[in-house]
């Protein structure tokens, strides 16, 4: 999980979840709002990230061509997409305490100036 676009990853199945179905489009607008880094996610790691998770089987994707203009690609989450997610939350619930301990032990650190 070095890399904080790892971090698109469980949002991307959390929105999926939500939402049912969704465009990258959709999905993009919506990835800002629930981001979990303050860097600015690229459209090519969005799509990198699909891509990478319909691969793993976590979510499948179709042509959507009702309506006018382009062909849009609809995303919905599986079952192992659920899975997934859940296990995300337990590692970012376990990382999210860590990261709070650290900057409360560190915090008094620097306040005692020891």
């Amino acid at each position: 999980m070095g890399n904080l676009y790892r971090f698109v990853e469980p949002v991307l199945l959390f929105l999926l979840k939500k939402k049912g179905r969704s465009y990258g489009y959709e999905l993009a607008e919506e990835l800002r709002e629930h981001a979990l880094t303050d860097a600015s996610i690229e459209a090519a790691a969005l799509y990198k990230t699909l891509r990478q998770l319909e691969q793993n089987e976590c979510v499948t994707s179709e042509w959507d061509v009702t309506g006018t203009g382009p062909a849009k690609r609809v995303y919905r989450l599986t079952p192992h997409g659920e899975e997934h997610l859940a296990e995300w939350i337990t590692v970012l619930d376990h990382v999210a305490r860590s990261m709070t301990r650290f900057v409360r032990n560190a915090g008094k650190q620097t306040r005692d100036g020891s």
